[in-house]
């Protein structure tokens, strides 16, 4: 593994210099970064995570929104030196998300003559640099002392408080955290239907954590997801209410005290969607089993989904599914009609998991 240097201006310097975040918002941390890799190497690239994650509270931007946000903060002689692309998360394989990194990294740095880029990874001390570093050792590591007092989540629950706090924060706080373009940004951002759908669901997560306040310990959720296919298409549902709301989702819930977790996924099945296939059938049609635990994976906290993936024989015509009154509405979704942000919560990344779709499916 290369060693990690610490910024220093009379080092050599390097070709490339490659910054991965989220950038949710793009904060004065971020950019103490950016500027040193600026001063550092000839050419920057800003690798955007979770590029095409749907909106929720803890990715409520967009790539283009963020990108916009990051360029507001650099001159014209700076960004020309910059290259921001976005990242697709592929939350249980590590070894796809490396590749993707590697790729755009070689796709995107500049050559030098007669020579190999001497290409360095950058990230704030004491954060995730040195995991990133672990993954990449054909390129060095310089570290850049974090910036105090600055908390992308902080920022974001300041925001989605409410309205009120959102709009004090906006005109007087944020000018410590944010550069004045993002500020902007997030001033029109907060006259939005997305800001307000938002603001509802940290409503919800409000109430949540009331709820388990009193625990002894944190809460944790269990539960089942159902990976549906047949004549290439999946089974989800729409949700109609919040959180993610109008987004697809796989059919499933929380497990019932006294039962297994096949069985819950099954009584899902039948009470959910009203799926018109005999249990016995389904059964049969099993084809894998996975614990998805990502941390972050759910808006409500540590929950874990165990999904069962149901590859059911190939048929003319697909099985009828019966609405259900006042819950979310079922329907078969093609395979190729799939995009990331059109899905609630990891679940574009189970399906991908048990069917082995390409990492860049719904992105550019």
């Amino acid at each position: 593994m290369s060693p990690t240097l610490d910024a220093d201006p009379a080092a050599p310097d390097f070709d490339c210099l490659v910054f991965i975040g989220r950038f949710q918002p793009p904060h004065l941390g971020h950019l103490a970064v950016i500027h040193e890799a600026l001063k550092r190497a000839r050419q920057v690239i800003v690798l955007v995570g979770s590029a095409w994650q749907a909106r929720s509270l803890r990715n409520p931007w967009r790539f283009e929104e963020r990108r916009r946000m990051l360029t507001s903060a650099f001159d014209d002689q700076d960004n020309a030196r910059l290259e921001i692309v976005p990242l697709l998360d592929a939350l249980y394989n590590n070894d796809v998300w490396v590749r993707d990194v590697q790729r755009k990294v070689r796709d995107l740095a500049s050559p030098s003559q007669a020579r190999l880029p001497r290409i360095g990874l950058i990230g704030a001390s004491r954060g995730q640099s040195s995991y990133y570093l672990s993954l990449f050792p054909q390129w060095e590591s310089v570290s850049v002392p974090m910036v105090e007092g600055i908390s992308a989540s902080q920022i974001r629950e300041r925001l989605f408080r409410s309205p009120m706090a959102a709009a004090d924060y906006a005109s007087a706080g944020a000018c410590h955290d944010l550069p004045p373009g993002v500020v902007d940004e997030i001033k029109a951002f907060l006259e939005t239907e997305p800001f307000q759908q938002l603001v509802e669901e940290q409503g919800l997560l409000d109430q949540y954590r009331q709820a388990w306040a009193q625990a002894p310990y944190p809460p944790v959720f269990v539960t089942v997801s159902a990976v549906v296919v047949q004549s290439g298409h999946v089974l989800l549902v729409k949700r109609t209410a919040a959180p993610g709301k109008g987004l697809y989702a796989l059919p499933g819930g929380f497990i019932n005290p006294h039962e297994r977790l096949l069985d819950a996924c099954l009584r899902e099945l039948r009470e959910r969607v009203r799926l018109k296939v005999p249990e016995p059938v389904l059964k049969g049609s099993l084809r894998g089993q996975r614990l998805f635990d990502e941390p972050h994976r759910s808006w409500r906290g540590r929950t874990l989904a165990e999904a069962f993936y149901f590859a059911l024989r190939p048929e003319q015509q697909l099985p009828r599914l019966k609405p259900v009154r006042g819950g979310d509405h079922a329907r078969w979704v093609p395979l190729a009609d799939l995009e990331p942000d059109a899905l609630f919560e990891d679940h574009f990344f189970i399906i991908q998991n048990f069917l082995g779709l390409p990492a860049d499916l719904g992105g550019p």
